[in-house]
């Protein structure tokens, strides 16, 4: 028999390794978060166009495709620590490489260095995921909706200062510079990755040599029609979000001037980092706002259905709007604000649902594995949404851009309706 892991906490180290956990995971999406806005609005200025763009972050969401896949084995092979700070340091790696970007070379040669850099970056963001998530199902209390309060908590708080983290981006290329910025983060990042490394409690699994590659694939119905969900669920986000929402706002205020974007910087950074800290804040709230400790996991089986087909109907809304005005205007820029905040209202609640069912539907000897494989089809939903969102964009501006989400969400309500609930019993595929 496959050993079980040694989770050997007392409740209270159990909660002070979930505190170092969170507060390594904070810093760490505070910089990924700035790392997305650098690039995104620096490369735009230099005069990439949408698809170029996106190409950008391609390698950045395919590395984290296969990262996910093996980091569930990493982890249970070598630990949820040791896994973590790779995450933390690997990223370090990323920033400082990336501060060596030259001004001089030709546009070919940028775009490959950056995506080899994201590609890095991608790594070891989801290295640093996976731990984190894998730790909070071995952590949390048994006991009523204790698992769900505590994912939503760490994915709602780490949305939050990853929302922040746009906001800094924006801030520090406007005031810093692009290689300056990229320099701080790293040395800050280095300094709380040391703190981690000495002050990390006891309470998290340290591995097992037997763990076989092979294990990470689920054989578990529930998990791969959820991990299903998840792809399309993403998609629909980044379809928009990742290029085709930030550059029309370019569009409509920076008329190309150095103070006008500079102007620009701000106000997009700060709609960013509003949508992800409310995106985040929803998330966190998502146990209470549910009335989860009351419910059952048929119950919430349930709700993740009946969320997304909601979901879907705020991009179609939409991106009917958008074909209606035709152009850039005033009040498509204020109806697309408004309905970008609902849409991550509304993506909040089915997000957490996801994050609590992955882990209530995974095995305390194989979490590590099941998270690592329904993070590779999240990681896959926003590959697909990335590419797309460059590419509808270019093809059909914003209209195209959300007429694609909503079809994306409608196919992950699609998805999670093939959940089932039952202990023991889900179908085996």
């Amino acid at each position: 028999m496959t050993p079980r892991p040694d989770t050997r906490a007392a409740p209270p180290s159990g909660l002070a390794a979930y505190a170092a956990v969170t507060a390594a995971y904070w810093a760490f999406m505070l910089t990924d978060g700035a790392l997305r806005m650098l690039v995104l609005l620096h490369f735009h200025t230099l005069g990439f166009s949408p698809v170029q763009l996106a190409y950008l972050f391609v390698l950045y969401e395919v590395a984290g495709m296969a990262t996910n896949l093996a980091a569930g084995w990493i982890a249970a092979r070598f630990g949820l620590t040791s896994t973590l700070y790779a995450g933390l340091g690997l990223q370090v790696a990323a920033l400082v490489a990336l501060a060596q970007l030259d001004p001089g070379w030709q546009v070919t040669t940028s775009v490959v260095f950056v995506m080899g850099v994201q590609g890095l970056s991608g790594v070891a963001k989801d290295l640093a995921k996976m731990a984190s998530k894998s730790a909070v199902k071995l952590l949390a209390p048994k006991e009523g909706d204790g698992l769900f309060r505590w994912v939503a908590l760490l994915t709602g708080s780490k949305n939050a200062v990853k929302g922040l983290g746009f906001l800094l981006g924006a801030g520090l290329l406007a005031t810093a510079g692009f290689t300056w910025a990229t320099l701080a983060m790293a040395a800050v990042l280095a300094v709380i990755l040391a703190a981690v490394l000495l002050a990390m409690p006891a309470g998290l699994p340290r591995g097992r040599k037997g763990a076989k590659f092979s294990e990470v694939f689920s054989k578990s119905a529930n998990i791969n029609w959820l991990s299903a969900a998840r792809v399309f669920l993403f998609g629909a986000r980044d379809v928009w979000f990742v290029v085709g929402i930030p550059i029309y706002f370019y569009a409509v205020l920076s008329d190309g001037s150095e103070a006008s974007n500079r102007a620009a910087f701000f106000l997009i950074g700060t709609f960013m980092a509003v949508w992800i800290i409310f995106y985040g804040a929803i998330q966190a709230s998502a146990p209470r706002l549910l009335k989860a400790a009351d419910r059952s996991e048929s119950d919430l089986i349930a709700a993740a259905r009946t969320w997304a087909a909601v979901l879907a109907l705020v991009p179609a809304v939409l991106a009917a709007a958008a074909m209606v005005a035709g152009a850039p205007a005033l009040w498509l820029t204020v109806v697309l604000v408004v309905g970008l905040l609902v849409f991550g209202g509304l993506f909040a609640v089915n997000s957490s649902l996801h994050s609590y069912l992955i882990l209530a539907f995974a095995k305390d000897e194989r979490v590590t594995m099941d998270v690592g494989f329904y993070y590779m089809a999240n990681a896959g939903g926003r590959l697909v949404g990335t590419v797309l969102s460059g590419l509808t964009y270019q093809l059909g501006g914003v209209p195209a851009c959300l007429g694609t989400a909503a079809a994306m969400v409608a196919l992950s309500a699609l998805a999670a309706g093939r959940l089932s609930s039952g202990t023991g019993k889900e179908a085996l595929s």
